[in-house]
């Protein structure tokens, strides 16, 4: 299905044949009696990584790139456990990391297709050590 970004917007109310869960379940069956009745699971009421690179094709269309940018990763990381992604943050945190373990986290990135986000974790380990806000080791 094609979209066009300038007139789609809100893709829930003007295009929601372009939105579904991560199971494909339409966004019109994701009701409260569904989730009430488990047809929905908690995984479904999180975006999919289509919804949001159009999202982010949303925003790019209307000039505002770091939106953008920052709904590209967050369609990259929707496929990450969210186990990892909190070890990631918290990884991210000054005085948390070395650089070594900030590359390691950036390789397992990678490891999940999540080039963008592995990008920003190494711009992080680089400002980090220009300020001094890397882990002793």
């Amino acid at each position: 299905m094609s979209s066009e970004p300038t007139c789609d917007y809100p893709l829930g109310s003007r295009r929601p044949d372009l939105v579904s869960t991560f199971e494909g379940t339409p966004l019109a069956e994701v009701t409260l009696e569904a989730v009430r009745a488990g047809r929905i699971s908690a995984r479904d009421a999180r975006a999919t990584p289509e919804t949001l690179r159009r999202q982010a094709a949303v925003a790019s269309a209307a000039g505002r790139q770091p939106l953008a940018e920052n709904l590209e990763r967050a369609a990259e990381l929707a496929l990450v456990p969210d186990e990892e992604l909190l070890d990631i943050y918290t990884s991210l945190r000054p005085g948390r990391s070395t650089t070594a373990q900030l590359e390691s986290w950036a390789a397992r990135l990678d490891g999940y297709g999540a080039e963008r986000t592995a990008a920003f974790v190494r711009e992080a380990a680089a400002v980090y050590e220009q300020r001094g806000l890397l882990a002793r080791a």
